[in-house]
């Protein structure tokens, strides 16, 4: 089993950053390509990120490119998702999530992931 814990949400006005962290415990985690998701009210959740283990592949929705980082800590057993100049339709609730069955791609659906955080709330709002 994989615990996953989101870390770093909250408010911030358009314009502004967060950094979200995704701590991991059990499996070892440098084997999973991970992910980050965001669920926004009223609509279904979507891709935002994902980064192989061996971090040579990394994916983003359009939406973000440009604006959104994912990275890995492996020794810290730690993922980031580094977001700048958000947007009022960035408000959601962001997820990470792993996938250790294809752990050398970089997963663009949910179903690909195994295991998921409980979520944290991003609200961008002046």
């Amino acid at each position: 089993q994989v615990q996953l814990v989101e870390s770093g949400g909250g408010l911030v006005q358009p314009g502004g950053s967060l950094r979200l962290s995704c701590a991991a415990s059990g499996r070892t985690f440098s084997f999973a390509n991970v992910g980050w998701f965001r669920q926004a009210p009223g609509k279904e959740r979507e891709f935002v990120a994902a980064m192989s283990a061996n971090v040579l592949w990394t994916k983003y929705a359009d939406s973000v490119t440009g604006r959104f980082t994912i990275s890995r800590d492996n020794a810290k057993i730690t993922v980031y998702l580094q977001m700048n100049s958000l947007k009022f339709e960035d408000t959601a609730v962001y997820y990470c999530a792993a996938n250790f069955r294809t752990p050398l791609t970089a997963a663009m659906t949910a179903r690909e992931y195994e295991y998921w955080g409980q979520g944290i709330q991003v609200t961008v709002s002046s």
